[in-house]
């Protein structure tokens, strides 16, 4: 009786050790799995479209610095095509280059980075290059006639088909984490 008390106490202790050992290691899985999500991994960036009215994720996608990420829409105003050219580069979408070409053909001037603010306003085919403008986010709200599409690693992306006229697509753009490395 006395040996069968000893073997119940030692099967209880042996089950507590389990349970302690257990949760001993799943709470080190959780640090670990916290810490890897805190991690930023260098030249690595997460960039996210997502439809601003349903939450809907249109791309997700991890993009090494210097990939090259292109916007072109149509503008209403003054009737051209443009094009906005950007890199991504640590944790940010940088605006490069930035062209509006006239579907008729008018030659595009070249024009210097300051006068790029006006000219968006104000109209007419040109170009300019060098241009280094950040972003993070950027909420794109859809038109009728703009017809936005974005072209991420060969993939052409139809924002308006994805979300429809009046719909807003969301992007942001961040650093990636070692998590999110690993589970691509």
């Amino acid at each position: 009786m006395a040996q069968e008390a000893e073997g119940k106490q030692a099967g209880c202790y042996a089950i507590k050790c389990s349970k302690t050992l257990s949760l001993f290691f799943i709470v080190q899985l959780l640090f670990l799995l916290w810490l890897t999500s805190c991690i930023s991994l260098h030249g690595q960036n997460r960039l996210e479209l997502m439809d601003g009215g349903t939450g809907k994720k249109l791309l997700n996608v991890i993009l090494e610095d210097g990939e090259p990420v292109v916007l072109y829409w149509r503008n209403s105003l003054f009737d051209l095509d443009v094009a906005e050219r950007f890199v991504v580069e640590g944790g940010m979408l940088v605006l490069t280059e930035v062209t509006f070409a006239n579907p008729r053909g008018d030659p595009l001037k070249t024009v210097q980075v300051q006068d790029v603010e006006d000219l968006y306003q104000t109209g007419g085919p040109f170009s300019a290059k060098g241009l280094h403008k950040p972003f993070t986010q950027v909420t794109f709200r859809i038109g009728e006639i703009g017809h936005p599409k974005m072209q991420i690693m060969g993939r052409l992306v139809d924002l308006k088909q994805a979300v429809g006229f009046g719909g807003k697509v969301h992007l942001t753009v961040r650093k990636a984490n070692l998590f999110e490395s690993v589970l691509e």
